[in-house]
């Protein structure tokens, strides 16, 4: 989902706001049950802005995932693009970062090279983290 959300990143006040683009319940049960879409994607880290987070949950308990805080989808062609996912799951984390990467028809005119693409606007960790006694993630002291 496109909604130039990633054009304000790293702005800390996006983290503050009560509203932001979502998809609604009807647009995704459309998008997946009748264009069979696996996967979305979108910018804002929520997929909607309902106080039970219903969208989100509709697409996890019926097997679908999805990517959320996407950068750069101004960049992607709307139809034709194929998109290639790699992740790593840290070792006692809860899931892991991912780039995702558009791989679109020759002739568009948005691509750059991997090295050239943006990383996310995350803060540099100086430890890896793990979770502590009480099951918070936090930066282990002293780790390599």
């Amino acid at each position: 989902m496109r909604s130039h959300w990633s054009k304000a990143w790293p702005d800390p006040k996006l983290a503050t706001l009560k509203e932001f683009p979502g998809v609604g319940l009807d647009a995704l049960k459309f998008l997946h049950e009748q264009r069979k879409i696996l996967f979305h994607g979108h910018e804002p880290l929520d997929t909607d802005t309902t106080p039970t987070l219903e969208g989100e949950s509709w697409l996890l308990h019926n097997h679908y995932t999805q990517a959320e805080g996407v950068a750069n989808l101004d960049k992607v062609p709307e139809a034709g693009a194929l998109i290639s996912i790699g992740f790593a799951k840290p070792l006692g984390g809860t899931g892991g970062y991912a780039r995702y990467i558009a791989i679109a028809p020759a002739d568009w005119p948005n691509g750059v090279t991997v090295a050239d693409a943006p990383g996310a606007p995350l803060p540099k960790q100086t430890a890896p983290l793990r979770r502590d006694e009480k099951g918070v993630m936090r930066p282990q002291a002293g780790a390599k």
